[in-house]
This record gives structure tokens, sequence and C-alpha cells, in this order.
């Protein structure tokens, strides 16, 4: 799947049965290398304190962020791998929905480096602030 022909309808469909179709991640747009998600906040997303739940706001971030890693993966490459991840959490929402944007820090052919922005969909007001690196993967040789 390369970039210049992958859809956010393709990418929804490999979510669903999946831990971000279940949390109900919409990918919005696949675009100059950038994916865009969206994900409606419902009440499984809280925390019993009744604001959004950190992991819910990671898993928004870090599925873009895949998502925009599997699309621009370099040649010969036929996977990725979450090496690490950090979240800078500014503010939350109750109602609503949130929305991402991820866009690459670094594209080489052993990792890549992330950053996200998660904002409020109804305010634009940013939420959190990620970044991610992922480890390329080759197929083995023997």
């Amino acid at each position: 799947m390369s970039a210049r022909e992958t859809t956010a309808e393709q990418l929804n469909s490999i979510g669903v049965g999946h831990f971000p179709g279940y949390l109900g991640i919409e990918i919005t747009r696949v675009e100059n290398g950038e994916v865009s998600a969206r994900m409606a906040v419902q009440p499984h997303h809280l925390a019993p304190n009744g604001f959004l739940h950190a992991g819910s706001v990671v898993t928004l971030a870090d599925t873009a962020c895949g998502y925009a890693c599997r699309v621009n993966l370099p040649d010969g490459a036929e996977n990725f791998t979450t090496i690490e991840l950090k979240s800078n959490h500014l503010g939350t929402a109750r109602e609503g929905a949130i929305e991402v944007v991820a866009k690459p820090a670094h594209l080489g052919r052993t990792t890549q480096v992330w950053d996200a922005v998660v904002t409020n969909a109804a305010n634009g007001k940013t939420i959190a602030i990620f970044r991610c690196t992922q480890m390329i993967l080759y197929p083995k040789t023997n």
C-alpha cells in the first residue's frame, strides 16, 4: 500500500475488528504523507473521573501515526512496529469529537518519527502533542 494509492476508506477497513475500529476511530484524510483521523467521544472513552481517558487520546494519535507509517514505508519494507512513544496532555474533552493530524518528522529506511497534534473538534484547542518512533521491518533473508 503506497501513499499515492491509499485512501481513507482502505485504512478504515483495516481497523474493522481491531482496536481502532472498536474505539470508533475514523481516518478522514490521507494526503501528502500525512494522515488525519477523528473519534467521537463516547462514555467508554472516559476515565472514571469523567474526563477523556489519556489512553483514548494516545490510541487516536498512535493509530494516525501508525497508518501514516504504513503508507510511507520505504521500498522493500513489509511492516513496522512502534519502539517509542510520548505524549503531553494539555486539555480534555467530555463530549463531541477529537481530531488528529499525523505528520512525518523523519522518514528513514530503518526508523520513522511521527508527530501528531490532537485537538478538540468543536473549538480547535490542542488536547495533546504526541511523538512516536517506528522501526521499519523488512523480510527476513535466509
